[in-house]
């Protein structure tokens, strides 16, 4: 098992967040205000979520310019994202990068239009068909999301993915057999028991849960989004609770909410 790299094996990083730029976006937010946090009508997907993020990994690393330059209001947030847009009509996939001096850019690809209910959490789907995503040392570096990412990118190399638009996943493990999150996604599972152990929730009531922080894994946007909207709850998952063929979902800052299936076995990579 590969090691998660460390501040010192990394002389240099950066903290990032990636997002989606989606202007039919405020078109599902508007139909569903009660549901998705604020700003509602900006086409970046859960843009608080993404900033909060940034300012909580430049806090923990002690980058004083950071922080002190990502607390721009939303407004002002929004308009630094806007001068990286080629062309407004179109959905892009955007890598927001900070550096130790509080210099922040942007790198910009398209990404494939879908139905942006699809960026809501499950609940809201009203029966919308997903595409079927099928999915494969706790740190600083894997609680906040930076620019060290080579244990990752070789996991979905060893599982043969090369791109982060192929309908396919890995899983993450901790020491300890605990799903912590996948490579670029947090997976939600089916509760594990009659009842689950922390919801308290009745066998006959569907629920969902999603690993804890403490598991090790990434505080990603659109975790904090489906938490807050109460589609889920935090739960241990021990890797071996596992049941190959079993429906998950899987979420993250571009994609939004995907309906996934687990494949166990020699074609599943389940550990860096």
């Amino acid at each position: 098992m590969a090691s998660i790299p460390t501040a010192d094996a990394e002389q240099t990083f950066e903290i990032i967040s990636s997002l989606r730029y989606d202007p039919s976006l405020p078109q599902a937010t508007l139909y569903n205000s009660d549901s998705y946090p604020d700003p509602q009508n900006s086409p970046y997907y859960l843009l608080a979520y993404h900033r909060d993020r940034l300012v909580a990994a430049a806090r923990h690393f002690g980058w004083e310019n950071a922080s002190k330059w990502l607390q721009q209001d939303l407004s002002s947030f929004e308009r630094f994202l806007d001068e990286s847009i080629p062309d407004r009509s179109k959905p892009w996939r955007l890598r927001i990068v900070v550096d130790i001096n509080g210099k922040g850019s942007v790198d910009v690809n398209p990404t494939a239009a879908f139905d942006p209910f699809n960026l809501l959490t499950p609940s809201l789907h009203a029966g919308r068909p997903s595409h079927l995503w099928r999915p494969t040392l706790p740190s600083g570096f894997t609680t906040h999301k930076t620019t060290a990412r080579n244990d990752y990118t070789a996991a979905r190399l060893r599982a043969g993915i090369t791109s982060p638009a192929e309908t396919s996943e890995v899983l993450v493990i901790n020491p300890r057999g605990e799903i912590m999150e996948g490579s670029i996604t947090t997976p939600y599972f089916r509760r594990r028991g009659p009842i689950s152990r922390l919801s308290g929730q009745d066998s006959a009531e569907p629920a969902w849960i999603t690993p804890p922080l403490s598991s090790g894994g990434n505080a990603g946007t659109s975790r904090r989004y489906a938490l807050s909207q109460g589609f889920c709850v935090e739960e241990v998952i021990p890797q071996l609770d596992l049941v190959d063929g079993e429906e998950c979902w899987l979420s993250n800052g571009v994609r939004g909410f995907m309906l996934g299936v687990v494949v166990l076995g020699r074609q599943a990579e389940k550990q860096i």
